[in-house]
């Protein structure tokens, strides 16, 4: 009887640790942790906006890289706009646990084919501080590595 438990519990073990699956690779990088820092704050009585850092607004109207996932925005197989992520529209980042993270809207040189698999991008990252109702973070003129 011990040995049948043993083998049970052994096997349940194993389909435990066979089961467990990678959701994504890990895109987090320097940059896109600056990114991060963006918070909300009361920026007067009753009014909220984003807050940027420093270390972040050092960013803004320079070339950077980020790496990361396509969320499209439109139906279509080949994008020159999309949002983009540190983790993929698989992942959901609206719901799970923990806060959405930040997303950057990218605008291409050139129309990329959509993928599921992690991209890398270079452009020119814009701060929008406006408090309009566009995107925070841009990615423009952005062309793929």
């Amino acid at each position: 009887m011990k040995k049948l438990v043993l083998v049970l519990v052994s096997f349940l073990v194993f389909q435990m640790v066979v089961a467990q699956v990678r959701v994504h690779t890990d895109m987090r990088t320097p940059t896109w942790n600056l990114i991060g820092l963006r918070y909300d704050a009361e920026i007067a009585p009753g009014k909220w906006g984003s807050v940027f850092p420093p270390a972040l607004k050092a960013l803004n109207n320079k070339i950077i890289e980020l790496p990361g996932y396509i969320i499209p925005t439109k139906v279509g197989t080949r994008f020159t706009e999309f949002m983009f992520s540190i983790v993929p529209i698989a992942s959901c980042p609206y719901c799970g646990s923990g806060d959405i993270p930040a997303m950057v809207e990218v605008k291409m040189s050139t129309a990329i084919p959509i993928t599921e698999k992690p991209v890398k991008l270079r452009g020119i990252f814009i701060i929008n501080s406006t408090g309009d109702d566009r995107s925070e973070f841009f990615l423009l003129n952005a062309k793929q590595l």
